[in-house]
């Protein structure tokens, strides 16, 4: 093939290359296919394969232009990508495509490539450690959040009060609403979840009352069209009950979980919050080091990485189609980081040759099923139906390689 490529141009990871292919391949190409289709179709009158060319030629000249230009495209392809010497991370397209008879096939290849990622400098960083302390205060909330999961709730007959669980009926007209129709909502008082006038409006009823008054929608009110609004609400009270919080006691401990006491519970849930606030602490050295390593080297990114990312997250988070692009707008430079990030890690396993192993996989999954008192072979099994070998594989590196730079770089306590 006699190719021939110029005007090249590169803006970060993206490349465009325009390619001419001489018009003596081009003949040569629609020769060939011309007799590819000749023995593929059957003309009136004549044997497969014996209708004359020029025949061949008048009845199929679309098809052989296109079974033409799809053989010259797939070969320009491969012979741009190895004499540019290039690793696309994007299936190659064509743009601006001429394809005239009796002349050069010209078009221009657009691809991304993988980054060639030098990271010059990786070591002589000092990051701050957040204390991993668990506090009495802290241990106490904790204690009080379990309490609060165990509590019940009494149905009374008293006017409500913050705090107290309220099933209300709830009309709201005026301003653009054009309904007057109830709906039934469960609400706990002084929570946020409804506007504080009418917070206020229901804590002066008593179950089975009802009211209306005009209230005004306040000027933070999330909807930005219905702020500042006066409408008229009417409220009937269904139903209140009360927040009735279980003794602090041994009993609590037993329904907890396997406590014989309330202290063996205290120090089972101190123990959680620690290694809760080791793991944090450690993820924020990580992170500040990667931040450090980040700003020290700079390289360029494959912008279809980031959107991957984007998309990946946007489909988790089953963001609408509505809202897809000011999602994809503001999550756009934390998608990026981690690309980035994942470079930084992808590129010092490799080099320093820390990437986990199949072995390595197996002993890990060897060890959790130890921990979890499973027969190996079943979650090893478990694991593989749900996809999740690469995701052990992963961690397993990713363990490696922040060993190795915390032994390269300094952590010091805040």
């Amino acid at each position: 093939m006699e190719l021939e490529v110029t005007d090249r141009k590169s803006s970060g990871a993206e490349r465009r290359l325009r390619v001419s292919v001489s018009a003596a391949t081009v003949n040569d190409a629609r020769e060939r296919a011309a007799g590819r289709v000749a023995k593929q179709v059957r003309i009136p009158g004549f044997r497969p394969g014996k209708a004359p060319a020029n025949i061949v030629r008048k009845q199929y000249a679309d098809a052989i232009r296109q079974e033409a230009l799809d053989a010259l495209m797939r070969e320009a392809y491969l012979r741009v990508i190895e004499s540019e010497k290039l690793d696309p991370v994007t299936q190659p397209h064509a743009h601006e495509v001429t394809y005239t008879d009796g002349e050069a096939l010209t078009f221009e290849l657009h691809c991304e490539v993988r980054p060639d990622v030098q990271l010059a400098r990786v070591e002589g960083f000092k990051v701050k450690r957040t204390s991993a302390v668990v506090t009495d205060e802290m241990l106490n909330a904790q204690i009080e959040q379990l309490r609060d999961e165990k509590a019940a709730w009494t149905p009374l007959e008293d006017k409500p009060k913050e705090g107290d669980l309220v099933t209300v009926q709830l009309a709201v007209t005026g301003g653009d609403v054009p309904s007057a129709d109830s709906k039934e909502y469960r609400l706990v008082l002084g929570a946020g979840q409804i506007i504080a006038a009418i917070e206020e409006l229901v804590m002066e009823l008593a179950p089975g009352g009802s009211a209306e008054r005009p209230v005004k929608w306040p000027d933070d009110f999330p909807d930005e069209a219905q702020r500042g609004k006066t409408k008229t609400v009417r409220v009937a009270l269904t139903d209140v009950k009360r927040k009735s919080l279980p003794d602090l006691d041994d009993a609590l401990a037993r329904e907890l979980g396997d406590f014989e006491t309330i202290e063996a519970l205290r120090a089972a849930v101190r123990t959680d919050l620690e290694t809760q606030a080791t793991r944090e602490s450690d993820s924020g050295v990580r992170g500040k080091l990667i931040d450090d390593i980040l700003t020290a080297n700079s390289f360029d990114v494959p912008p279809s990485w980031v959107r991957q990312v984007v998309g990946a997250y946007a489909q988790a988070y089953q963001v609408p189609e509505a809202d897809a692009e000011k999602f994809a707008a503001e999550f756009m430079p934390m998608a990026e980081r981690q690309v980035r990030r994942d470079m930084v890690i992808d590129t010092i396993a490799l080099k320093e040759k820390l990437i986990a192993t199949e072995k390595d996989v197996d002993d890990k999954i060897a060890e959790l099923a130890t921990t979890r008192g499973l027969k190996v072979g079943e979650l090893y099994a478990s694991l593989q139906k749900a996809g999740r070998l690469k995701e052990i594989e992963r961690s397993i590196t990713e363990e490696r390689v922040f060993e190795w730079l915390l032994a390269r770089n300094t952590v010091e306590a805040e």
